[in-house]
């Protein structure tokens, strides 16, 4: 049986140097103050932290003791890295919260079905210009970079999102469409 919280949990997707933490962040400090807080969780990763995402680093020890115990409300793993959402996006949601969190297209098909209220957002963006943001942040080099790279090819499209927004142009623009929509959805 599916779990039915008041608030509406949004899971962006969208290929490495898409834009997902940034767009992340903005709507979170841009989201309406008269709303339910907008509440964005710090998911564990088995890597140090990187300026450009804030996240909880975690041995691989620590990550599968968290796991037994059934600490994490969505885990997965990609790119020989362990990622966790943390349970505690379900009390959130309880509250009535709205819970916009980073995470792979590979659990979308699990989390639709352990989540009620749950929306799939696709960040668009045109393999040119997801290579070239990757190659500027300079968190992969070598084979992980050509690893994302290659991912970024064969993962241009996600036909199973609920929303698909560009974020090839200016960033406002892209920032105002998403904010748009995640306050229709969460007003509906």
């Amino acid at each position: 049986m599916k779990k039915d919280f008041p608030g509406m949990l949004f899971l962006v997707v969208g290929n490495s140097g898409s834009g997902k933490d940034t767009l992340i962040r903005t709507i979170q400090e841009q989201y309406p103050p008269n709303l339910n807080k907008i509440l964005v969780p710090q998911r564990y990763i088995t890597r140090p932290p990187s300026e450009s995402e804030s996240n909880l680093s975690i041995s691989q020890k620590g990550f599968q003791e968290m796991s037994n115990k059934g600490e994490f409300a969505l885990e997965w793993q990609i790119y020989g890295l362990d990622y966790g959402v943390p349970k505690i996006i379900e009390v959130w949601l309880e509250l009535g919260h709205p819970v916009i969190v980073n995470v792979s297209r590979t659990i979308i098909k699990k989390a639709r079905k352990k989540y009620k209220n749950l929306k799939v957002i696709f960040i668009d963006v045109p393999f040119e210009i997801s290579v070239n943001r990757l190659k500027e942040r300079g968190r992969e080099i070598g084979d992980q970079l050509t690893e994302r790279i290659e991912r970024a090819r064969k993962n241009q499209h996600f036909d199973r999102a609920d929303f698909i927004v560009d974020n090839s142009g200016d960033i406002d623009d892209t920032v105002k469409t998403l904010l748009n929509y995640i306050i229709k959805t969460v007003k509906e």
